[in-house]
């Protein structure tokens, strides 16, 4: 049996197994959370928000060097391998427009939509890449969280920059700048339409990696409502940003959404095309047992993009 998840990006760090030791070296209190799964072999509970959470301490500082990382329970704490897969995939995107070469440094400025309070999109492409990043939210104390963690970390200092979004109802609006020139956006929407539906499906989520039924159980990957829940689910934030995007046509080069439900990629190609965004593309994701994909699309002519990567990235 492959020692990888094969799934993985080829430059995720995590397409190895996970060293356990190595893991529980970086955060000791992990190893009261390690369990034989169904093969018999060692692996986190998973089903532990908490086990969840010094994993993710141990994988920001065995891989990516972030030696101060924490968030309150109530905040959500993602997985980061598919985490650091979508940064790499939009990496890939712009190197499309880079002579084949991924565009590094300060020259890049992502734009990551709902940054939550754990930061882990910023942490990955400015360890990654050395891209600077705005991380943009709607609730205050996940940002003051955030920017705790980016002051507590020199590697991050000057290069995320938190931003309040302070009117739900807009996504760009308030938050690029006239000045802004955006190289990429990325977001990863609220998937529910109501909490009886974010409950329904973590209960099932839980007792698959429990194997235990139960009636009530914790969000093993946590989340306060913002994060999780909004009105139309998934399909009408993304739709809400797509048309909120043409606005901005020229400020960015490449806007970018994960999409989770395959059945909503139709409705999200028709907008896009009733748009006439020039150039639309998706990219199928992979992580564990679960697929998902990116859509990004991009309002800019082929004579824009070739100006937009010779005066911003130096491509000539």
């Amino acid at each position: 049996m492959s020692s990888q998840k094969t799934k993985l990006h080829a430059r995720n760090k995590n397409r190895e197994r996970y060293d356990l030791n190595a893991l529980i070296d970086c955060s000791p209190k992990l190893a009261k959370h390690i369990q034989p799964n169904k093969m018999g072999k060692d692996s986190i509970d998973f089903s532990n928000p908490l086990a969840v959470k010094l994993l993710n301490q141990a994988l920001l500082k065995h891989y990516y060097g972030i030696k101060n990382w924490d968030i309150p329970e109530r905040n959500l704490c993602p997985p980061i391998p598919g985490r650091a897969d979508y940064i790499h995939y939009m990496a890939d995107l712009l190197s499309e427009n880079n002579l084949g070469q991924i565009p590094k440094g300060h020259k890049i400025t992502c734009l990551d939509i709902g940054v939550g309070a754990n930061c882990i999109y910023p942490i990955i492409g400015v360890v990654e890449y050395g891209w600077k990043f705005i991380g943009s939210d709607i609730h205050p104390e996940s940002l003051a969280i955030a920017q705790h963690i980016v002051k507590a970390n020199s590697v991050l200092k000057n290069k995320i920059d938190c931003r309040l979004q302070e009117n739900k109802q807009h996504i760009f609006q308030g938050i690029i700048g006239n000045a802004d020139k955006i190289d990429l956006t990325i977001c990863n929407p609220p998937f529910h339409n109501s909490a009886e539906s974010a409950q329904k499906a973590n209960r099932r989520k839980v007792e698959n990696l429990s194997r235990k039924k139960t009636k009530k159980p914790q969000l093993n990957f946590a989340g306060r409502h913002h994060e999780l829940i909004c009105e139309g689910g998934e399909y009408q934030f993304i739709q809400n940003m797509i048309w909120e995007s043409k606005k901005y046509a020229k400020s960015c080069f490449w806007f970018s959404t994960l999409v989770s439900k395959q059945s909503n990629l139709k409705g999200i190609h028709k907008s896009l095309e009733k748009l006439e965004a020039n150039q639309v593309k998706t990219i199928p994701m992979g992580t564990g047992n679960k697929m998902s994909r990116i859509v990004a699309w991009t309002f800019l002519s082929k004579e824009e993009q070739k100006e937009w990567s010779e005066t911003r990235w130096g491509n000539k």
